[in-house]
């Protein structure tokens, strides 16, 4: 047995492995894996850093962060499921029917969002740099669909987000919205900032020893629902930021880039900066499964009972 001769004698024994899927997936693990411990010539003291490394992103996870997502979002991983998906999907579809590009649903998204109405603000203070979203959802023929559940969360005025800012004690600068009969939205907002993922773990430990910035482009987050449709998990960038080129988490794609207007006398508060964008969304596949890239931190912790079963 040596280091190469070990990696079949690996995958002989995971041959009884009855899911096909996990088998796929588990065989293909161990063969990069150990390919990649070959390729870097891996020592024992590199290898126990990296085992104290990911030990500590799980200690790091709680009910409202999830380490783990961020460590997958800045390595790129999770763009590139995303990536995956969305071409899964296309393949799925008739090729006309194109819905608007997916973004990360990130680490910061929570279930349960208050619930706003049409026009109304997620801020709980009226904020000095105030803008308005509005637009429609519609189908991939342009017909609106109505009563689309959108959820909206970003940061606030300062550029952190509730669970930062309240430990998630309160929820702020998110909410649920509904469109009208013919498939409209409105939404009041800050203005969103860049912003620096979390420096204080060791995934910021890992960015750090890379020399990244850290920091994220503005964004708001979207993630749209109906009935019968695919869910779209996406994000409007504002297309001047400084850090549009360089997202820590490679999620920023040109068609998500924008910019409010102002004086804008087609949208529904035309004395503040409005950024029109209509989302599109496409018949969701039979048994179609979801496609976010990403989850409430919540929903990763096992309350006692569940972790006795």
């Amino acid at each position: 047995m040596d280091e190469n001769t070990v990696t079949d004698a690996v995958l002989e024994q995971m041959s009884s492995t009855e899911n096909p899927r996990l088998k796929e997936i588990l065989a293909a693990a161990v063969r990069h894996l150990h390919a990649f411990a070959r390729e870097v010539d891996l020592t024992p003291e590199e290898w126990i850093a990296g085992i104290g490394f990911l030990t500590a992103v799980g200690q790091k996870c709680s009910p409202i962060r999830q380490e783990f997502i961020l460590l997958s979002d800045t390595l790129g991983l999770s763009s590139v499921v995303n990536s995956l998906n969305d071409k899964r999907v296309l393949r799925e579809i008739p090729p006309q029917s194109q819905d608007t590009k997916s973004s990360l649903l990130g680490p910061f998204y929570r279930h349960g969002s208050p619930a706003f109405e049409y026009g109304q603000s997620v801020a709980a203070k009226t904020p000095a740099a105030e803008i308005a979203y509005y637009g429609r959802v519609q189908d991939s023929s342009g017909q609106g669909i109505a009563n689309a559940t959108i959820q909206v969360w970003q940061t606030d005025e300062g550029g952190m987000y509730d669970t930062q800012r309240h430990d998630g004690s309160e929820m702020d600068m998110r909410g649920t919205f509904h469109t009208d009969s013919e498939g409209r939205y409105c939404l009041r907002t800050v203005r969103p900032l860049s912003y620096s993922v979390p420096m204080d773990g060791p995934v910021g430990d890992m960015i750090r020893a890379q020399r990244r910035h850290g920091m994220r482009p503005a964004h708001t987050h979207f993630l749209i629902s109906a009935p019968g449709y695919r869910e779209l998990v996406t994000a409007l960038y504002m297309s001047s930021d400084e850090y549009i080129d360089s997202d820590t988490v490679f999620g920023v794609t040109s068609s998500l880039a924008t910019e409010p207007k102002s004086g804008d006398h087609s949208s529904p508060f035309p004395s503040l900066p409005s950024v029109r964008y209509d989302f599109v969304l496409v018949v969701a596949a039979k048994d179609a499964a979801s496609g976010r890239v990403g989850a409430d931190p919540s929903q990763f912790i096992k309350h006692p009972v569940e972790a006795a079963h």
